[in-house]
């Protein structure tokens, strides 16, 4: 149970139980984030709900530090403001809800504490690849309704700049030939993906300018099979909004669909397929809303968004020694499968960043540093 004593009076509120008569079940999260106390599935009086508790006070990396600045990516107060402000359900008539909100308590030590619908549905983790393909289309379909809310004064903008400015661990192995030969790395890392990775690196700023110039749409700036679940009638349900805010149309898409196979929900050999259908079926929706813009600028938004896993290549050099952790900490991964696959996925973005190095000049933008 949190060690927190408004607990008690929330359990009875939200469960209707006292609190010694509920069960505490913590739930896979990323514990390093500096935003997140906790996570529990709580279950009193024949009823579930999903507790999760919002701090600026936990000590953390710099990285993931929690941020007071509204507009920062880990604002620590943002997931309260999008379930009580009503933003959670703007896209729920294009079938892409979130959580019903129980409860939202403010606690004595300045932390929050959001009480939400424990949501039964199966995990996208364990979806098929056509399910990922709806999930795609209704994505398409609410971002070209719905724009970018740039009046919010507590939505996230510069996310991928300001994330991935973070994240530093490894840079200096990029070009170091002792770390690409650690027999992990060589063993399992495609050919060619060193030069690619570097490439990509120094082509960063670029993408990043890109990226921001492109069409805006309120993005969720987290989708992966992780945070969605099955709604019932092919509906999809999305939890952790709280880096949501400003981003290009393909963004989210983008962030989606490597996820799936950086921690290993989708085969590798499966990434093109799927990325191609998705993609399809994201423009579809699109334009079954009303967007009438230029498609090579969503293209271009998938594309480049594979300027936010620049980091990731280094932080696998890093860690090359280390034993691999699965999400949330809870047990490990086979360190062969997991450089194998996310080797042949940072090779697939690395072709995705050379289509967005074609296709940017043909929209009037300047040249990648690196050309063509």
């Amino acid at each position: 149970m949190p060690e927190v004593a408004a607990a008690h009076a929330e359990v009875r509120e939200v469960l209707g139980v006292p609190a010694h008569e509920a069960v505490f079940e913590p739930l896979p999260h990323n514990p390093s984030n500096g935003v997140t106390a906790g996570v529990w599935r709580v279950t009193g009086g024949g009823r579930s709900a999903v507790l999760k508790v919002l701090t600026r006070t936990k000590e953390t990396s710099v990285a993931w530090s929690a941020s007071n600045d509204p507009r920062h990516w880990n604002f620590w107060r943002r997931e309260a403001y999008v379930y009580g402000s009503g933003l959670a359900g703007v896209w729920q008539r294009h079938g892409i809800r979130a959580p019903r909100l129980l409860e939202c308590a403010e606690r004595p030590d300045g932390d929050v504490a959001l009480w939400l619908e424990d949501v039964p549905g199966e995990p996208a983790t364990a979806w098929p690849v056509s399910r990922h393909v709806d999930h795609a289309h209704r994505l398409g379909a609410a971002q070209g309704a719905v724009g970018a809310g740039e009046d919010t004064p507590w939505l996230s903008q510069r996310f991928l700049r300001d994330y991935t400015a973070g994240k530093t661990t490894g840079v200096a192995l990029l070009d170091t030939d002792e770390a690409w030969q650690h027999p992990l790395v060589r063993g399992h890392f495609p050919p060619g993906l060193r030069e690619d990775m570097v490439r990509l690196h120094h082509d960063r700023e670029w993408f990043l300018t890109v990226m921001e110039s492109l069409p805006r749409t309120l993005c969720h700036l987290d989708q992966w099979p992780a945070n969605v679940r099955s709604g019932g009638a092919g509906t999809s349900v999305l939890l952790d909004w709280a880096f949501t805010g400003d981003g290009a149309l393909g963004e989210d898409l983008g962030n989606y669909l490597p996820d799936s196979v950086f921690d290993l929900f989708v085969p590798a050999a499966e990434l093109p397929g799927l990325a191609k259908a998705a993609y399809d079926a994201y423009v579809h929706g699109l334009r079954e809303s009303g967007w009438r813009g230029d498609e090579r600028l969503v293209r271009l938004g998938v594309c480049a968004s594979a300027v936010k896993y620049d980091w990731l290549t280094a932080l696998m050099l890093a860690r090359a020694d280390e034993e691999q952790v699965a999400y949330g900490g809870e047990g490990t991964v086979p360190a062969g499968l997991r450089y194998r696959e996310r080797g042949l996925a940072l090779a697939f973005l690395a072709e995705w960043a050379a289509e967005a190095r074609q296709l940017a000049p043909r929209l009037g933008f300047p040249e990648a540093p690196s050309g063509r």
